[in-house]
């Protein structure tokens, strides 16, 4: 006689790595699970003895092994010495003395009637990489979709993701920042409206467990592990993922063993490039989807630019910009490489219109902000890098002021760019970067946008 357990209790955690304390089922039903084998108990944190008898750890959900990444202190719990986790702590406190749990049940079958409801038309080159793409799904071998900005990564995904649902597969979209899983979330669930869809980040509202195409940050995926059949990695190589082992790792871990993992960005690093093309395959977009070329940067001086904006004046050649934006009613992005610096913009910038705002990363109102951009409410947005990608605004134009500082590396630079033509009714704007000296990767930039626009490997 087969055993029973509560199929809520699975869909909940089917593929997850969870806190034991923190599911909001009661402990009486988490026990009964345990007992009956549904259900198997994990240490939060492991803790070994080194070859010099030193403690060593390692988290058990997000996998770090990090020493330096782990704090020690007396516990009331466990009444002595123990250790927590700071690499996930976000999520929950891990410790030596708490419990994770997993399911070792019969998994999860998801529905196979799925519809892909978009409408519209594939180029010859996103047709010949969503072809590609699902070829290397069902041989399970990793693919990259190496293609510019603004040539329709997004709808390249929809077919093969559609052949995965339609299998009974679970399906992940990940992505490093936030900005991009908003974007992703009205497209994927218009695209498939008979599929149970929700999006993972910090301070999401979850309201299905047992979702069967999953948008999420990187961080979220700590939190999983061999959960899906195919991941896709969208902007792979954005910050933080590309700067942290662990995250790297949360992905591989959340596939199934023998699951793809397909990355999706139009600034691939070499190293990414060599590494897909060792073991999968790598499909290369040139162009937009509406055929345009990339608009290329302009280049204008705006001298001692800090010390006027720290002084509460705005330079001259970035107000008359921004000027002649609201002039034509055009919506515009001003990217700035501090904080610091762009709040002190935003206080005097807003003389010009007070409708404009500033965004970062920790922002309040960030998500709001955005939407009222793209909805035209509001004139133009003040921005660190969290928008370099991920964002699609009708006719935008941009700015970078400071372009010769470090954090606008080549590759940041060639993303910024991205966010202008992508219209087909407006393929051109201008992408203007001031400067208090041309630095190199202002070149490289320019050199790879026309490099691209070449269509040269």
């Amino acid at each position: 006689m087969n055993k029973a357990f509560d199929p809520a209790v699975r869909d909940f955690l089917d593929g997850r790595v969870w806190l034991r304390r923190h599911t909001s089922f009661t402990s009486e039903q988490i026990d009964e699970h345990i007992d009956e084998g549904f259900i198997s108990v994990m240490a939060g944190v492991v803790k070994i003895k080194n070859f010099l008898g030193q403690p060593h750890y390692r988290c058990g959900r997000c996998e770090n092994d990090n020493q330096q990444l782990f704090t020690t202190f007396q516990c009331l719990a466990c009444k002595g010495p123990c250790a927590y986790c700071r690499n996930c702590l976000q999520m929950g406190r891990v410790s030596v003395c708490t419990d994770l749990i997993v399911w070792t049940g019969p998994r999860t079958e998801y529905p196979t009637d799925h519809t892909l409801a978009w409408e519209g038309t594939l180029t010859k080159h996103q047709q010949r990489a969503s072809e590609e793409l699902h070829e290397s799904t069902v041989m399970k071998q990793p693919h990259l979709i190496h293609a510019v900005c603004g040539s329709g990564k997004t709808e390249i995904l929809f077919e093969p993701i559609h052949q995965a649902l339609l299998e009974g597969k679970r399906v992940c979209i990940a992505a490093p920042r936030v900005d991009v899983i908003l974007e992703l979330e009205p497209r994927l669930k218009a695209a498939f409206p008979k599929t149970v869809i929700e999006a993972l980040y910090g301070g999401a509202d979850v309201e299905r467990f047992d979702a069967q195409l999953i948008l999420a940050t990187t961080h979220q995926l700590y939190r999983f592990r061999e959960a899906f059949d195919v991941i896709f990695v969208d902007e792979a190589d954005a910050f933080p993922y590309t700067a942290e082992q662990t995250l790297q790792q949360a992905v591989r871990k959340a596939a199934k063993p023998d699951a793809p993992v397909h990355f999706v960005t139009a600034t691939p690093s070499d190293a990414l490039i060599r590494q897909i093309r060792k073991t999968g395959a790598v499909s290369t977009i040139y162009r937009r989807y509406h055929g345009h070329p990339l608009p290329g940067p302009r280049y204008a001086p705006l001298w001692n630019y800090s010390k006027q904006l720290s002084k509460g004046k705005i330079p001259k050649p970035l107000a008359e910009w921004i000027q002649v934006r609201l002039d034509a009613d055009e919506p515009f992005l001003v990217f700035f490489h501090e904080i610091e610096l762009m709040m002190k913009a935003e206080t005097i910038i807003r003389t010009l219109d007070d409708r404009i705002r500033a965004v970062h990363s920790a922002h309040p109102d960030r998500k709001e902000h955005v939407r009222a951009l793209r909805d035209g409410t509001m004139p133009g947005l003040l921005t660190t890098t969290i928008l370099e990608r991920g964002i699609t605004i009708k006719n935008v134009q941009v700015a970078v002021v400071g372009a010769e500082q470090a954090i606008f590396d080549r590759g940041a630079l060639v993303q910024i760019g991205g966010r202008v033509g992508r219209n087909q009714d407006y393929p051109a704007g201008d992408f203007v970067l001031f400067h208090d000296g041309i630095r190199y990767a202002m070149d490289a930039a320019k050199r790879e946008i026309d490099r691209l626009n070449r269509g040269e490997d």
